[in-house]
Order: structure tokens, then sequence, then C-alpha cells
């Protein structure tokens, strides 16, 4: 070894490694996120998905919902066969796009009377190629459906944080101004936009605490097996794709199997980053593809029991 290639060692900085976590060390806290099917062939591929992961018991699954309310049907046809059909815990995204507050109160008093008793309430993005504007007899803005589910029933309610600032915030104040809002008004956690830089969630879980947020504000995390169109997804909504995560992908183009592994690395390698700074529930955005999920799941601590819960065919 030559000297300098000693010196330059010798004189480096020194970083610690991730807590090991052992079978005596409790496994996170996860949920999956799921997107209605828009044909059979695609509904066939979600309940699959469902049926792979619920051995994993999440501690709940939650169901999108389109641009403007397009899968609005879908949505709740997904929500009320998980409730009816599976031992899973469903939650049901409900946006105030496109409807009336009666409109919109309908559906949760539809969903409550289907057993769902958790809802991911959220604003909601327009129809593509418009710019969102407020139904004049609707609920303009999801702190306002915060405080109108909570007067049909005792919901659970899940809403979205964004360590990255919504792209149509004014200011990263006003974002986090908003979250707050939507926190007073009676919801119970928040689920992040995903995000690639763990110091960003971190950075922003410490802007949360300063401003008086108190409520947990879960990570949402999405594995990437396709570089390409998760750029481009991220272009979009406003995620930063690091350089680091562009050069990981390199030249996998046409190997899918290399892509899932590197895929499973990057985001086991996030969320036990987190573990270690004191993060112990996580959200997934499966896209449907149930493997990469269960994979990570499986490297930090969650397994499969025998008494998996119940998924109709």
């Amino acid at each position: 070894m030559s000297t300098p290639t000693l010196q330059r060692w010798l004189a480096g900085e020194r970083i610690g490694p991730l807590p090991v976590r052992g079978a005596g060390h409790p496994p996170p806290l996860l949920s999956f996120e799921f997107f209605p099917p828009k044909t059979e062939a695609l509904e066939q591929q979600l309940w699959a998905c469902i049926r792979r992961l619920a051995p994993l018991r999440p501690r709940f699954v939650s169901v999108t919902y389109g641009a403007g309310g397009s899968t609005h049907a879908r949505t709740h046809a997904t929500v009320s066969r998980l409730a009816r059909e599976t031992d899973l815990v469903p939650a049901a995204h409900l946006t105030c796009v496109g409807a009336t507050r009666e409109e919109v109160d309908e559906v949760a008093r539809g969903y409550w009377d289907a057993g769902v008793r958790h809802i991911v309430a959220l604003r909601g993005d327009p129809p593509v190629g418009t710019e969102y504007a407020p139904h004049p007899g609707g609920y303009a803005f999801a702190d306002e459906l915060v405080g109108g589910l909570r007067r049909i029933g005792d919901f659970e309610i899940s809403v979205a944080a964004y360590p990255e600032t919504h792209p149509a915030a004014a200011s990263p104040g006003d974002d986090l101004d908003n979250l707050k809002r939507k926190l007073d008004a009676g919801a119970t956690r928040a689920i992040t936009q995903y995000f690639f830089d763990t110091t960003t969630y971190l950075r922003f879980l410490d802007r949360c605490l300063a401003a008086g947020i108190t409520a947990p504000i879960v990570p949402g995390i999405m594995p990437v097996s396709n570089f390409a169109q998760a750029a481009r997804f991220s272009a979009m909504c406003g995620t930063h794709v690091p350089d680091w995560l562009g050069h990981l992908f390199e030249g996998t183009e046409e190997d899918p199997e290399i892509r899932r592994m590197v895929a499973a690395i990057v985001a086991a390698e996030q969320v036990r980053t987190l573990q270690a700074n004191g993060v112990d529930e996580f959200h997934f955005y499966t896209l449907n593809r149930p493997e990469l999920t269960y994979a990570i799941a499986h490297i930090l601590g969650v397994r499969a029991n025998g008494t998996a819960a119940a998924v109709g065919g």
C-alpha cells in the first residue's frame, strides 16, 4: 500500500455504521398505498399485489383517487371490497375537487356505512391541463375537508405533507402553515410525498417541530425500479432527484433484475437511515407492484406470520 493511500485512509472522516437491528428489535410499522384498477387485467394485478402484501400485516392500506376525482367509483369499489372481504384496514383517499360539500359528505357517509374508518383527506389534483379552482359549493381546501369529516364521524384522518414544498404553494412557510391547519382541524397524521434524500425529510421534521406540529409525520417511500419514469413523475410533483440516484441506475436500462436490486438497496438504506434517526413508521407507494415492497420489508425485519390477514380471491 502506498504511503499517500494510507495517509488518505487514516486522515479520512470516520463514519459510524447504521445500528444493527436483530430479531430482538421491533420492526417498523408499515402501510401500503395502491391505486384503483382501470381494466380487468389491472384489477387482477391489484388483488395479486394485495394478497402478496397482506401477510405483512400493514397498519393500513390506502387507495388513491385520480385527478379531478376521475377514479371515484373504482376507488370506492376497491375500498369497500377491502373492508368486506379482507382483514386489512382500508383507508380511502377523498378529495375536494369537482364536488359540492353535500356530495363529498355523501361519499364519506357511504364509507362509514361500509365499515371504512380511515380517510386520506386531500385537496386533490384538477383534471390534467387545468389549474385548481375550488368548487363553488365545495370544500375549498383539505383543512375544510378534515373539518367536514370530523362532523360526519370519528374517522382516523391522514393528510398530505410536502418536505420539498407543494408545487402550488406560495412559499415553504405557507405550505407548512397549511399543514398545521389540516392537523389543527382534526387530522390524525400526515403522510409525506416521497423523497430521495433522507436529510430532506429530517430538515422538514425539524421545521414541523419548530412550528408546533406534534402529530406523526410519516415518511412516504417510493421504491424506484424505472428511473426514467420516476424522474418524469418527480419533475411534475416537485420531488428532487439527486444525481447519485441517476448514477446508480446508469447502464441498467436493459436489465430489470439489476434495477430491482438497486431499488431495494436504495429504499432499504433510506429507511434504515431514518430508523437510526428515531423514525419507526413508513408509508410505501407500491405502484401495485408488490415484490419490491415485500423484499424491502423483509430486509427491515417485517415478516409474514402464519395467521396472515385473509384476502379473498
